[in-house]
């Protein structure tokens, strides 16, 4: 059948556009190829699933691929007019294929829900205080994580940002506070460098991210605190402080839709329930927006396209609470993790949430990774292992 490319096309051109010299010379790379082909090409390979997708190899690189609407197409982004992919780098089908934003499908470039790999960076461990490693593992096979990395520096209880390029961990412990934003690579496994500066040193905080830029919200500094922080994924830059959470706390954990951050539970203190939300759009405050079942902190979050995830926290609690991105409205309790554990790191794919590491006290770390999925309201399995146990990491997704 014949395929307008006039939106890949235009997507393309607005990409080039934008690109200057402080962009990730990978991304540059692969774009000048896109380019390059898009000029020279007659037309775009139909494939009729995504998972009929060639691995790549130097020959395919620059090429583009069209899949067509579908049972495939839908579960994974909830569209029903085709996707265009790019072979952006050598590789298998599920990590060398970049998937191309037309306009239509905004859900497809959601950083904070990935489609082919998750990543757990820093935490504390049992030596203490903390860790460097980043940890990488599938999301489309269930196998151990590996170590591909090394933060700037060994640390714990730090926020989380992915961008469609990189990953970022914010602030954290050392067992100082700190103010390091770090970034590492999807496209290549390499240790992390440090990029900029958050406002205040804080750790406990919250990571939420936008298709644009990474925030980070609450947190201790050491006291408690209500600052949202705001930084650029396009160039290499300190946050700024553009808003305010409704309440002071410390120990909560990030949740984002395409349109707003959210930012839920923690200690003020006691405990509390509050889910707060904040827009992208605009530099603005916080609004109370709902409740959780269950007053805890040091949680983890986990998001679908449609949906915010809460997943055990403390005082020892094993409820995964799931809340609506389409209305404001409380959350309701929809299954369970496998152990009543505090201080989880979240990760998200298209189709499942990921609970990574955690503590339990008497226990000690863990070092499970278990998931469950968007598809239906269930408890979570026991999947596979990080490299290390751990605690109060960062959680990042490659789309």
């Amino acid at each position: 059948m014949a395929i307008n490319i006039q939106n890949l096309i235009d997507q393309i051109t607005a990409k080039a556009a934008a690109a200057d010299s402080s962009m990730d010379t990978d991304y540059l790379l692969t774009l000048s190829k896109a380019v390059l082909a898009m000029n020279q090409a007659s037309g775009v390979i139909e494939y009729k699933q995504r998972e009929y997708l060639p691995d790549v190899d130097s020959s395919h690189l620059g090429s583009f691929a069209f899949i067509r609407s579908g049972i495939d197409l839908d579960s994974v982004y909830g569209d029903s007019y085709g996707a265009f992919f790019y072979a952006a780098r050598v590789g298998s089908r599920d990590s060398a294929w970049d998937r191309i934003k037309t306009g239509v499908d905004s859900d497809a470039e959601n950083p904070f829900f990935g489609t082919s790999f998750g990543y757990v960076s820093g935490g504390e461990i049992a030596a203490g205080p903390g860790s460097n490693v980043i940890d990488k593992f599938s999301f489309s096979v269930d196998a151990n994580a590996t170590d591909v990395g090394d933060l700037t520096q060994d640390r714990e209880n730090i926020a989380g940002n992915s961008s469609s390029t990189h990953g970022y961990s914010s602030g954290g412990s050392t067992p100082t506070r700190v103010t390091t934003i770090d970034k590492f690579p999807f496209v290549i496994d390499e240790n992390a460098t440090d990029v900029g500066d958050l406002t205040v040193t804080k750790d406990l905080h919250a990571g939420q991210s936008s298709s644009t830029h990474g925030y980070t919200s609450g947190g201790s500094t050491p006291a408690r605190t209500n600052i949202i922080d705001k930084f650029p994924f396009s160039v290499d830059a300190n946050a700024a402080d553009v808003g305010n959470l409704t309440i002071f706390r410390n120990g909560p954990w990030g949740n984002s839709s395409n349109d707003n951050g959210y930012t839920s539970g923690g200690s003020i203190p006691p405990f509390t329930n509050v889910i707060d939300k904040f827009p992208f759009s605009t530099d603005a405050n916080a609004t109370d927006v709902g409740d959780l079942t269950v007053s805890r902190y040091t949680a983890s979050g986990q998001n679908s396209s449609t949906h915010g995830y809460a997943s055990g926290g403390n005082p020892s609690s094993n409820v995964i609470d799931k809340f609506t991105f389409s209305s404001d409205a409380n959350a309701t309790d929809v299954g369970d993790i496998t152990q009543n554990s505090q201080e989880t790191i979240g990760v998200s794919s298209s189709t499942d949430g990921y609970v990574a590491g955690g503590f339990i006290p008497g226990v000690g770390h863990l070092n499970n990774i278990e998931k469950f999925p968007f598809s239906a309201d269930t408890n979570s399995t026991d999947t596979t292992d990080l490299t290390v146990a751990r605690s109060g990491g960062a959680g990042q997704q490659v789309l």
